[in-house]
């Protein structure tokens, strides 16, 4: 049976993950709480889950951010009786899911969380969160801080997949106060600079990280 284990508590949310998966993938999943009440983001489910989650409130909804981030949103969202809501750009996994989705575009619902696109071609399609007055960005799999997104001076690193064509467009500008991803802890400390330091160094870096990926055990 999984065990949840929480990784980051902060005023206004936690993080949680599989207490399996601490030493791999670790998949990460967030909640927050908002005026409207609580958001529960690509979730991992685990008993001990829902009483997490009354801490901070009621789920008012789920969204997945991600498309291959489907994980268990569906039966979170289910047992909560809301609906997954889709960023626009993920509109085509609706069908994916055994469920009932609506569709939001330039904010999460009820929320000042806005959407940013980080990726948005054939193969992937990922939408990150910022609330500028929080201080917080959610980024679901374009930058991670678990060992395969990181070479061993990085705090936050580039998704090998995009090492070489980095997101900076849609994210270099934000100045976020913490950072939440979808694989490992959240960046709380000097947040702003590990994500600029990833973004900036992720072509430069890529030789040294892809030698460490090929020669990792662990990776």
């Amino acid at each position: 049976m999984s065990t949840l284990e929480i990784v980051d508590r902060w005023d206004g949310g936690i993080s949680w993950t599989l207490a399996e998966e601490l030493d791999g993938m670790h998949r990460t999943s967030h909640a927050i709480e908002t005026e409207a009440g609580v958001w529960v983001i690509d979730p991992v489910d685990a008993p001990g889950l829902d009483d997490e989650l009354a801490t901070l409130g009621d789920v008012v909804g789920v969204t997945l951010l991600l498309d291959r981030h489907k994980r268990d949103t569906a039966a979170v969202a289910e047992r909560h009786d809301v609906p997954v809501s889709l960023p626009k750009a993920l509109t085509g996994v609706a069908d994916e899911l055994d469920c009932e989705t609506t569709v939001y575009s330039r904010t999460l619902p009820d929320t000042e969380f806005q959407t940013i696109t980080v990726v948005d071609n054939r193969l992937w399609h990922e939408v990150a969160l910022y609330d500028r007055d929080r201080g917080t960005l959610m980024v679901p799999e374009a930058v991670g801080s678990v060992d395969f997104f990181t070479t061993d001076v990085e705090r936050l690193g580039v998704h090998p997949a995009l090492r070489l064509f980095p997101p900076r467009t849609a994210l270099g500008s934000l100045s976020p106060e913490r950072v939440l991803v979808g694989h490992g802890p959240g960046v709380f400390d000097d947040a702003a600079n590990a994500l600029r330091v990833a973004l900036a160094r992720s072509r430069k870096s890529a030789p040294k990280y892809y030698t460490g990926l090929l020669l990792s055990p662990l990776r």
